[in-house]
């Protein structure tokens, strides 16, 4: 199991993930900040990335804000995540 921090931005019209330049995972999403639309999409794409099932991914806090923490209930780590998101290692520090 492991937690991270994630900074979503909904209704970016594209599906990316990035490291920023204080890398920290920076999730771009497609779903408005509606009904939980962006938070559904999220789970989704980690769950998807790490081919594990949605439930395994929970918000711990920030389902409102911008910035979430985010635990992942797996054997997986969070460099293994970085990978399956597409996240280059020269990029990471």
């Amino acid at each position: 199991m492991f937690t991270c921090i994630v900074k979503v931005v909904p209704s970016s019209g594209r599906s990316v993930t990035v490291l920023d330049k204080n890398n920290q995972l920076k999730w771009y999403l497609k779903s408005p900040p509606e009904d939980g639309k962006a938070n559904q999409e999220l789970i989704k794409s980690i769950a998807q990335a790490l081919k594990i099932p949605q439930k395994m991914v929970t918000i711990v806090t920030g389902a409102t804000s911008r910035t979430k923490l985010i635990r992942v209930a797996t054997d997986h780590t969070y460099e293994q995540l970085l990978d399956a998101t597409g996240i280059e290692r020269q990029l990471r520090i």
